[in-house]
């Protein structure tokens, strides 16, 4: 039966990759292989030899002489605690999406046009670099990439000028994510994994994540693409439509980075905040818009009128909710494996097998190249996965150099393949960006970044 779980999972992970070949959204297979593992463990629950504990990160003794109806409770007790620990993130995300999409109701981004001043191409692409390395550290990198892409496309006429902007983007948008736990669903999942707290994240990835953003952007400052100037796009339509667009742009985003205040402050998870930030920032939304609370729908036309005016309605609208239910599929699915002792078993077989590079120095309990293998990995398959896969495979405590190193990798690696991360694809999507001119013009310049900012945490992890 295990054989027959892995095989599902393998089935389902060849799907979301080739998404775009066979045409399938890729929260299709991610839904249905959960639902088949965990059926499949459900009618074999007396044939697996072994059970693992998330809980207390290690192998339930006795589970063999358990009976059958102690063993179908200890399941049930196991998916809920998955399911718990998964819709945490879920809500989580939730929660930043709307807010997101509460600031672009009122035009709030618009706001950041206004910082260009200038027509050279060189000074243009470190202003977006810069742009892109800290907004998706507030707003999550798939975000930023869409906002920064948005405003390239009322800035820059020339496409084929636009695509290399967007490549680099891309690159900046993946690095700035690395090092705050809000920036990446990747590094989200391990901060509320409780492996790894803000202060530590920061400390470790800030330095790497800028290098790995600053290098690409140097060289590619002396390419011939980004020589010379642009001519700028001017237009009416693009002031904002909102007298509340800087506003509602800066209390937006200083909600979003009160969230791992709140944790630090009060202890309780991230989604809290995150819900107490969104709630704030519905108010101020709602006051501005003038728009009447609808907190009945007795009245079907009063309450449809305010769907339509309200921004927090709106904005709920919007929400990527596909996206959701992939996260929702891919995270239980792996947490099947993890029940199933499997990715204990294959990580306790890694750590005999590999050898330990840097254990010395850094303390750590895996092999670097493993974590640099996981990191391009992660532009070949879908990041998310993997990382789930490694908080199963690894019991490492909290703030390990491991799980900063993996934040890293898999943050960024993503970027050496416009498939590899969430921002390469919607950057693809907006701009028509081809696969192989990504992979022939842009992508050494996001693995010469990678490898720059992995040398760097080697050597600055040790300074902690």
């Amino acid at each position: 039966m295990e054989a027959a779980i892995i095989i599902v999972f393998i089935v389902g992970y060849l799907a979301i990759t080739l998404e775009h070949n066979i045409k399938i959204d890729k929260l299709i297979p991610a839904l249905v292989m959960m639902a088949i593992s965990w059926a499949l463990i459900s009618l074999g629950i007396d044939s697996f030899p072994q059970w693992f504990d998330s809980a207390n990160h290690g192998l339930v003794d006795g589970y063999a002489s358990l009976d059958h109806e102690h063993k179908m409770h200890l399941m049930e007790e196991t998916l809920l605690h998955h399911l718990g620990k998964t819709a945490e993130i879920l809500v989580f995300l939730l929660g930043a999406m709307t807010i997101v999409e509460i600031i672009d109701y009122f035009d709030g981004f618009s706001t950041i046009k206004s910082f260009i001043k200038t027509k050279k191409k060189t000074k243009i692409l470190w202003i977006f670099a810069f742009l892109a390395f800290i907004l998706s550290a507030i707003i999550d990198n798939l975000t930023a990439t869409i906002v920064l892409i948005s405003i390239l496309q009322k800035i820059v006429k020339d496409r084929s000028v636009r695509i290399w902007f967007a490549g680099l983007i891309i690159i900046a948008a993946n690095a700035g994510g690395a090092w705050s736990p809000i920036g990446d669903v990747t590094t989200t999942m391990l901060w509320i994994g409780d492996k790894v707290s803000t202060g530590h994240l920061i400390g470790y990835l800030l330095l790497p994540s800028f290098v790995c953003m600053a290098v690409p952007t140097l060289i590619a400052s002396f390419l011939p693409a980004f020589k010379g100037d642009l001519e700028i796009q001017e237009s009416d339509n693009d002031k904002p439509k909102s007298k509340f667009s800087s506003t509602m742009l800066f209390l937006g985003l200083a909600a979003i980075v009160s969230v791992p205040v709140f944790k630090v402050v009060t202890h309780l998870p991230p989604y809290v905040g995150m819900m107490l930030a969104l709630g704030v920032v519905a108010v101020f939304a709602e006051i501005y818009s003038n728009s009447k609370f609808s907190l009945t729908t007795i009245d079907n036309q009063e309450s449809a009128d305010h769907a339509h005016h309200s921004p927090v309605h709106h904005s709920l609208s919007k929400i990527e909710l596909p996206s959701i239910l992939f996260f929702l599929g891919i995270l239980m699915a792996v947490a099947a494996l993890e029940s199933l002792g499997i990715l204990f078993g294959f990580a306790n077989t890694l750590k005999e097998t590999t050898p330990m590079l840097g254990t010395e120095i850094a303390g750590t309990n895996v092999s670097d190249l493993v974590v640099l293998l996981l990191g391009v990995g992660s532009a070949i398959i879908d990041n998310v996965p993997l990382v789930a896969a490694s908080l199963g495979m690894f019991s490492e405590p909290i703030d390990d150099q491991l799980w900063h190193f993996i934040a890293y990798s898999a943050g960024t690696g993503g970027s050496m393949l416009i498939i590899g991360s969430a921002a390469g694809v919607v950057a693809m999507g907006m701009e028509k960006i081809d696969f192989f001119w990504y992979l022939k013009k842009i992508a050494w310049l996001a693995l010469v970044g990678f490898l720059a900012g992995a040398v760097v945490f080697l050597f600055t992890r040790t300074l902690f």
